[in-house]
């Protein structure tokens, strides 16, 4: 909802300095989102004025009509003499009043005026468009043409309103009544203490039985419908500046004045309103739900299909409009440019259930500033305001007579009552507003209290959100300031906090983030282009997803089995915008069906669902494992004065894997493997043991080229992702630090050659087995092949640490572990000494 001050200030008299960003200040203190303050006409300067035009010249020879005028702007030019202005545009002839800038004027944009030759003349000034002095879209694409009542060298600043500020308000689904001037003015008042002057207050008159018939067949869909009748409006009548510039400030584009009008009212009281052409009306109006297929053209031009659950506004042949939506092109009101012109209407006023003008709109993707009003809610009590408000408008505008004839068809309703303890908004809040203070604030919103513990208030009309007792405690709560209220941390009760699988989460995610790894969080939706993209066989168990019957987007209606897609587009965005050396991580829920899943019960709300209800609900989801991934591109290490720099690659993303498992106390086998999307010559399948034996717990290495060229990654993008949960059941009781020994350790290296197939993870498997209790660590140092080796063969090269916990180790007991070690490797592996 876009709010110009100046219009704002009819309703509550501001102090005269405040500015747009005060009010703004003001308002979001009291909830309401302000996203920004328009300073529409800033850095205009004149001199701007209305000038006369006396005579057109039409200059020959050139690529376009070029035309040269004589211009009276009175003394504002400080001679008196006509001004020679140059102008190209053609929608205005001799004797029209227009709007002229005269040199040592800045235009919006810090647009200089001077006096300057061009096309063989000089022009002294210019003759201004609507675009030029940044008033927006009026429909006519030309320069503007002003009612021949204004006076020459009148200042054009003040009386086009060119210098104002806007308040852009996002209005959210609960607040409906603020979008329009009323509700927001409403708000300012109470925020700053003022009395409200309500444009609603309007003396109307009675329903009675001359006014133009009206048929409700669906009172639900329609619970009050308000016609009246005006005519013998003039043709030639155009809205006045005033209205058309609070149009455009508002966002809207003037049109005709009956359209306006009614655009107008809806603005100032948010009533939506639709103004028939009573000629081309057929007999009564009647509200009712369409047929299934009936047909409807709106006033876009659009044919719609109707459905059976659309409410339409009928007459004798049928749709003339979609309620609360748009208007029928059948009925619609002629513009001042055509030939048949519209001199009586029958004016709208009614009020449509939220929810069936929501569902149309959306059925019939047809968003309308009427239907944006009615889905969040509009006054029904405003009805008969808003129309007479019309009434009184086109009468005075458009010379029209108000016919005597006042139709309201209205369903019965009552008060929405309320009843909650004084103390109530106390509770929630946790501070000690009083009775007084309860009662007041809900006196400022429109509601009627009484009672004095226990508070029976009346909601207003406006305010269909105000249902319970905590919707008029956070009214008191917000009023009084949110700001105001104290900061309190929770106090957990003895003996809780985080559980075992909580704190493991967080440790592997401070380690990941310790080890220069960024978060990102990603949506958790995927679809069939990016499966393709990385590479997966038609039955890979990722590409069985489970779909969305609502999804957000429809490339992505499936929930994610991986992942790799988000952290990889995670990266591919980073990349392209600049940051190209990169490591992402991510932990969180894949979802992953088994195919044993149920269908689900539809629970009851009247109480707790039983346990067996609980647990069909459970076996109606897909397995939800918890994993991590990271992701890897461009320099791991930086070059700099230290020495060279060193590129990410397929053993950072392991070591990423081995960063976990350390976090978890687990301890880490790596083998060589072909997973997708996984380079096949770099590609790691990581193993944790549980209950014994060696299960799976994730993959590392370097992306396939092809994956890599499809979703236009840098090159040699590296990534890991590894199931946490699996993780979790392979720790083996509590995490224990390590002893630290009072002992030094004895360092032995040795180099064994093996087969190249060999893989090095059965190598250590058996040094480590081979070599007992004594051995501390064992790190691999250095693989070698060459001719040195023979064909076929490769050499791996350990450091292997030995300590004991209860004396220094001596040389012979270090080299016979190292021996006992090397036998079993030879054993297991047919490795040998390199050399020996």
């Amino acid at each position: 909802m876009r709010v110009p001050l100046s219009w704002l200030r009819e309703y509550v008299d501001l102090p005269a300095t405040e500015t747009g960003r005060d009010v703004q200040a003001k308002l979001v203190a009291v909830g309401l989102e302000v996203e920004t303050v328009e300073q529409i006409g800033a850095g205009l300067k004149g001199p701007l004025v209305v000038g006369k035009v006396l005579t057109i010249e039409e200059l020959e020879g050139f690529k376009k009509p070029i035309r040269f005028c004589t211009v009276d702007v009175g003394t504002a030019n400080g001679t008196g003499e006509p001004q020679e202005i140059v102008c190209g545009a053609r929608n205005f002839a001799v004797g029209d009043k227009v709007v002229v800038v005269l040199p040592g004027a800045v235009l919006p944009g810090d647009f200089a005026i001077a006096a300057r030759k061009t096309y063989g003349k000089t022009s002294h000034g210019m003759i201004c468009s609507t675009d030029e002095l940044g008033m927006g879209d009026d429909g006519t694409h030309g320069i503007i043409v002003l009612p021949p009542e204004h006076e020459v060298g009148t200042d054009a600043i003040e009386l086009l309103q060119l210098v104002d500020e806007v308040l852009d308000i996002a209005v959210t689904p609960d607040r409906g009544y603020c979008l329009s001037m009323r509700g927001v003015a409403r708000e300012t008042a109470i925020a700053y203490g003022l009395p409200l002057r309500d444009p609603a207050l309007l003396d109307v008159p009675v329903p009675n039985a001359y006014g133009y018939p009206v048929k409700v067949a669906d009172p639900i869909g329609c619970s009050r419908f308000t016609a009246r009748t005006v005519v013998g409006l003039q043709p030639e009548a155009r809205s006045p500046i005033w209205m058309r510039r609070r149009l455009q400030k508002a966002g809207m584009r003037p049109i005709s004045l009956a359209v306006d009008v009614t655009n107008y009212v809806m603005l100032e009281l948010g009533q939506p309103l639709h103004a028939y052409d009573r000629t081309r009306i057929d007999g009564p109006i009647g509200v009712r739900r369409a047929e299934q297929g009936e047909k409807l053209t709106t006033l876009d031009g659009t044919v719609r299909v109707l459905d059976a659950a659309d409410l339409v506004i009928t007459d004798n042949r049928g749709p003339i409009g979609l309620a609360g939506v748009m208007g029928g092109a059948n009925t619609e009101i002629a513009d001042a440019s055509e030939d048949a012109h519209t001199t009586e209407v029958v004016i709208e006023a009614a009020h449509f259930d939220a929810i069936s003008i929501a569902r149309t709109a959306r059925r019939h993707k047809l968003a309308s500033e009427a239907s944006k009003r009615f889905e969040r809610g509009v006054d029904p009590q405003a009805a008969a305001a808003a129309a007479q408000r019309t009434v009184d408008l086109l009468v005075l505008l458009a010379g029209g007579t108000a016919e005597a004839g006042v139709t309201e068809v209205s369903a019965p309703s009552g008060p929405r009552t309320i009843t909650m303890a004084a103390d109530h908004p106390d509770r929630v809040a946790g501070v000690a507003y009083g009775r007084e203070t309860v009662v007041r604030r809900l006196q400022e919103v429109g509601c009627d209290v009484y009672g004095q513990d226990e508070l029976l208030v009346t909601a207003p009309s406006w305010r269909p959100d105000l249902n319970e007792p905590n919707d008029l405690a956070e009214e008191v709560i917000r009023l009084e300031g949110y700001e105001n209220l104290p900061s309190t941390l929770p106090t957990p009760p003895s003996g809780r906090g985080l559980t075992d699988r909580q704190r493991l989460h967080r440790r592997i995610g401070r380690a990941l983030a310790g080890a220069g790894y960024v978060e990102a969080l990603n949506y958790p939706f995927t679809g069939e282009a990016v499966l393709d993209q990385l590479g997966l066989a038609a039955d890979d168990a990722r590409r069985r997803t489970v779909k969305l019957v609502n999804p957000l987007s429809d490339e992505e209606p499936s929930l994610r089995t991986t992942l790799l897609p988000g952290l990889l587009g995670a990266l591919r965005r980073n990349d392209g915008r600049g940051s190209h050396d990169l490591a992402l991580f991510e932990t969180g829920l894949v979802f992953r069906p088994t195919g044993h899943e149920t269908k689900p019960v539809r629970l009851p709300v009247a109480g707790r669902p039983s346990d067996e209800e609980i647990a069909g609900l459970d076996a109606a989801l897909p397995r939800q494992p918890r994993r991590a991934a990271v992701v890897l591109a461009g320099a791991r290490e930086q070059a700099g004065w230290w020495g060279k720099g060193r590129p990410a690659d397929w053993a950072d993303s392991v070591e990423a894997a081995r960063t976990i498992a350390r976090e978890a106390g687990v301890d880490l086998t790596v083998r060589a493997d072909q997973h997708a999307p996984w380079h096949p010559g770099r590609c790691a399948a990581l193993y944790v043991t549980v209950n014994g034996e060696e299960t799976l717990f994730g993959h590392a290495g370097e992306l396939h080229p092809r994956v890599i060229k499809e979703l236009h990654l840098p090159e040699r993008t590296c990534a890991m992702e590894v199931e946490l949960d699996v993780l979790e059941q392979a720790v083996d009781g509590v995490l224990r630090a390590p002893r630290i020994s009072t002992f030094p350790v004895a360092t032995q290296d040795v180099a064994l050659v093996v087969g190249q197939d060999v893989p090095a993870a059965d190598v250590e498997r058996a040094l480590r087995e081979g070599a007992g209790e004594l051995l501390e660590s064992l790190r691999l140092f250095d693989v070698f092949t060459g001719e040195q080796i023979g064909e076929g063969r490769k050499s791996l090269a350990y450091a292997l640490r030995f300590r004991a916990a209860d004396r220094t180790l001596t040389v012979d007991e270090a080299s016979a572990a190292r021996d006992t070690a090397v036998a079993l490797a030879a054993e297991r592996t047919g490795a040998v000494l390199r050399g020996a």
